[in-house]
């Protein structure tokens, strides 16, 4: 390899190309801001089958110009439908597009989205070789005020800013400190089922909560259902590491044997290769409250910064809220920089670590709020005990649905490009 390979210069270094990587890039770019993304895979890694998107991210992928094309692929949710596992079969119906006179009226919008046509809507947005694939970040090494950042095939990568957006395992947010995510005790069992002549379904989020499980589904579109189904390992004796697809079925169809016939059809007509088992795991909240989000020229968007339980459906929800919120702080310190009319690099140093400590203010709260309440919501609909079961279907089902789309009801702001000189 050449010298100039193994060292290269950058402004702005992004780790990771999921969501919040691929999200911060474009806003970045959106702001005429240049940054290189680093992922360690060969190609553009799309896992996970698809997820639900609501109003806040809706509000992101706006301010990043892709909102509309996103649009085009997914159906719009008309609301909640909930019903209980016990024998009452308690129903109850939400639509958060018409609330009560009770309810702060927002422009709700929810809709399921597959991850492959996010990411690949927003890698194919980015100018070409803003993504270098096959780099597999190794450690973090501090040369004054640039960050080495050092890869697996030897080459080094200079960079005045850091942005770790490498999931819950990020290197980036060990190197900052931040504690490991724990597990929630919880796991997941995710599906995605094809109906290529139509599957019929309302568009609505289908839930069903009780015997300490959690099903559900959404329609992605006319013809793809995606569905997933929570629950605790320790209590149902269930082997996650045994990735087995017809366990998988089993398991689930064992244990939502009350839910309407058709959520057990598309259990049934899941193929083998879109089926997947994973631990729920979050980051402490308490961590986040003292934890150092972010130090000098380096910060964390994303699963890095607040790996939640999917029980609020807000992972990339906020991973989008993040990307919008931190572009406009580094464009914002750049603007500033340039204004000072050339003072040389301190300035630049002096107003990006300024920058990256407003992202962090701003975004402190919000995930700890996130993680917290994912959790207690998670907790509250899994729960099998009789007391909160029976508060459950008289009044917190409805509770938490709303819970769940006001906290959606958050707006990050717009990205407009400041005047350099």
């Amino acid at each position: 390899m050449q010298e100039m390979d193994r060292e290269i210069c950058e402004d702005i270094v992004i780790v990771g190309a999921g969501i919040s990587g691929l999200a911060t890039a474009l806003a970045l770019h959106r702001l005429g801001i240049r940054s290189l993304v680093l992922e360690s895979s060969e190609k553009l890694r799309i896992t996970g089958f698809a997820l639900t998107l609501w109003t806040n991210a809706w509000r992101a992928l706006d301010a990043l110009g892709i909102g509309d094309l996103i649009r085009e692929t997914c159906l719009q949710m008309q609301g909640l439908l909930n019903v209980s596992s016990d024998e009452s079969l308690f129903i109850s119906e939400h639509s958060p597009s018409q609330p009560n006179k009770a309810d702060v009226k927002f422009d709700f919008e929810t809709r399921c989205v597959k991850r492959k046509d996010l990411l690949e809507t927003l890698e194919r947005e980015l100018p070409q070789g803003t993504i270098r694939y096959s780099s597999k970040v190794v450690s973090i090494e501090e040369s004054g005020k640039l960050k080495l950042v050092h890869l697996a095939d030897g080459s080094v990568v200079k960079t005045k800013v850091l942005i770790g957006c490498d999931g819950g395992n990020s290197l980036v947010a060990k190197w900052l400190g931040l504690q490991n995510p724990v597990s929630s005790g919880r796991s997941v069992i995710r599906g995605f089922a094809n109906y290529p002549e139509g599957h019929g379904f309302q568009p609505m989020f289908h839930a069903h909560f009780g015997g300490g499980i959690r099903y559900g589904f959404i329609p992605c579109d006319e013809k793809n259902v995606y569905w997933f189904c929570t629950f605790t390992p320790s209590i149902f004796h269930y082997d996650v590491e045994e990735q087995d697809p017809l366990k998988m079925k089993q398991f689930v169809l064992a244990n939502i044997q009350n839910a309407p016939e058709r959520a057990s059809q598309i259990v049934e007509r899941t193929e083998p290769e879109c089926l997947i088992c994973s631990h729920l795991k979050l980051r402490l909240p308490w961590s986040i409250l003292t934890g150092k989000l972010g130090k000098n020229n380096v910060c964390v968007v994303g699963d890095a910064l607040h790996p939640m339980t999917p029980d609020i459906g807000q992972g990339g929800c906020s991973a989008l809220e993040d990307s919008i919120v931190l572009a406009r702080c580094i464009g914002d310190a750049l603007s500033k920089k340039k204004a000072s009319n050339g003072r040389g690099n301190a300035d630049e140093y002096i107003e990006i670590e300024k920058g990256l400590k407003r992202y962090v203010r701003e975004r402190r709260w919000r995930s700890f709020t996130l993680i917290s309440t994912a959790y207690l919501v998670g907790m509250i609909q899994e729960s099998e005990g009789k007391v909160i079961s029976f508060l459950r279907n008289l009044f917190l089902r409805q509770y938490t649905v709303k819970i769940m789309v006001r906290i959606a009801d958050f707006d990050c702001g717009v990205l407009q490009a400041q005047p350099l000189s």
